[in-house]
């Protein structure tokens, strides 16, 4: 009996099944059970929930950012903020809904054209793109306007273009596919701005008296008032143009009441640098006023030009003046006016140096005219030791403008050659001084000889 089960159980030992052995038919129907309840769950579960809109729609509006309030002549930068106020309506949210790409309250590809309409402006801006729009949000358009100087004053509507589309339907067919419906939207709303009054200055006319470069002069100008505003208490200034040689020196005149249309008359004194050329240089004007509501307040500033005429300025056009070297002698020089104005009650000076003295060394001129000329003369003394050349005594001319104001022009040169004295040489030269001497020396010698022979 032990034996018989000794070599059951080792039977048994080497027919062991393996672990990865065929499934049976009972596996066969739990993996089938399996199956089953995983589809059940499935099906019994809810659905992953989608979202739908039933109506909605943009709702745009616009305005502008910053003032709205501009002057005649005014150029410009106008800020647009288009705001989106659209709700969705209704929203639905349920198993089998497809979530829409867009929202039907969303302004998409939104193009914003800004008009002058019926008001004097001009609109210097291309049409601006601003893109999809949403619900709440805001987006701004910059626009460039320039309103034209003679713009009445008043309250004007700008024509703003709204162009969009937007999400109108969107039908879904079956879990999949969706089909959009857009609309397309061109509405117009209305930008209010307003043009002040104000007072605006324009020159009918001006005249220059005595401006040339390096002295001073007037300017009177004629101002008319073409603007819609009446200024009261108001004050004409004029002032320089960046670098312009222009500079005022009467800057500011009193004219009062400037009611539009006006038409004042007012003079300035101005001075103008030495380094100005002979051309029309920048000049800029404008008023000051109290204004209706009692604020003061300044018109656009107005640039015009003023000619201006060349410097006086002096050349000395005479020949080098020839002196002997000891000798003291008067020398005449010759001044004539290259400028552009005349010069009053001018003076000569020349600067006497080594080895050069001078004890009259001014000269009245008197009035030059532009291209005149007039002569000076000075006493001047050259030193025995003066070396034989050619020297460069420096001179100026002070004088006096239009206005009076003392001017010193820029030095010039007056040419001097000294020469050899020359007084014995020429002395001896003389034919009838050498026969004088030729007969002293023969009466001379005579009478040593006379002498010589007389007994003692």
């Amino acid at each position: 009996m032990n034996s018989i089960q000794c070599t059951t159980q080792h039977h048994e030992h080497h027919n062991r099944v393996p672990a990865y052995r065929t499934p049976t038919r009972h596996n066969w129907l739990l993996i089938a059970c399996l199956l089953a309840i995983a589809t059940a769950c499935i099906l019994i579960s809810p659905a992953v929930a989608g979202t739908k809109y039933m109506a909605g729609s943009p709702e745009l509006t616009a305005y502008i950012s910053g003032t709205n309030e501009f002057g005649p002549g005014d150029s410009v930068p106008l800020a647009v903020v288009i705001e989106n106020k659209g709700t969705n309506e209704y929203k639905f949210v349920q198993s089998g809904i497809v979530d829409r790409d867009d929202l039907p309250n969303t302004a998409k590809f939104l193009k914003v054209t800004l008009s002058p309409g019926t008001a004097p402006i001009l609109v210097k801006s291309d049409p601006q793109m601003i893109g999809d729009l949403k619900a709440s949000t805001t987006s701004t358009g910059n626009f460039m306007i320039k309103i034209r100087a003679d713009a009445p004053a008043g309250t004007y509507n700008l024509p703003l273009t709204l162009d969009y589309t937007y999400l109108y339907e969107a039908e879904q067919f079956g879990m999949e596919t969706i089909q959009y419906l857009y609309k397309h939207v061109n509405e117009n709303v209305t930008l209010p701005i307003t043009i002040k009054k104000e007072v605006k200055t324009s020159v009918l006319s001006a005249e220059v008296a005595h401006l040339n470069a390096g002295a001073e002069g007037y300017v009177t100008l004629e101002v008319k008032n073409i603007g819609h505003e009446d200024g009261k208490k108001a004050i004409l200034k004029i002032s320089r143009n960046d670098n312009s040689p222009l500079v005022p020196v009467t800057s500011s005149v009193y004219i009062g009441d400037f009611p539009a249309g006006a038409t004042v008359t007012s003079k300035f004194k101005v001075s103008v640098t030495s380094d100005a050329e002979k051309q029309v240089y920048p000049l800029d004007l404008h008023a000051e006023y109290e204004n209706n509501e009692g604020d003061v307040v300044s018109s656009d500033i107005e640039t015009i030009g003023m000619p201006v005429g060349n410097k006086v300025s002096f050349t000395v056009t005479s020949l080098a003046s020839e002196m002997k070297a000891g000798q003291k002698k008067v020398i005449t020089v010759v001044y004539t006016n290259n400028g552009g104005a005349p010069a009053y009650n001018a003076q000569a000076r020349i600067s006497a140096v080594d080895p050069f003295t001078s004890n009259d060394d001014t000269a009245y001129l008197g009035t030059i005219a532009p291209g005149e000329t007039k002569e000076a003369s000075f006493e001047v003394s050259a030193d025995k030791t003066a070396t034989i050349k050619e020297y460069g005594l420096d001179s100026e001319i002070r004088f006096r403008d239009a206005l009076d104001n003392t001017i010193i022009s820029d030095p010039m040169k007056v040419r001097i050659q000294v020469t050899p004295d020359t007084t014995m040489t020429d002395l001896f030269g003389n034919r009838f001084v050498q026969c004088s001497i030729v007969v002293i020396l023969i009466v001379i010698g005579y009478l040593v000889y006379r002498r010589k022979m007389t007994p003692q």
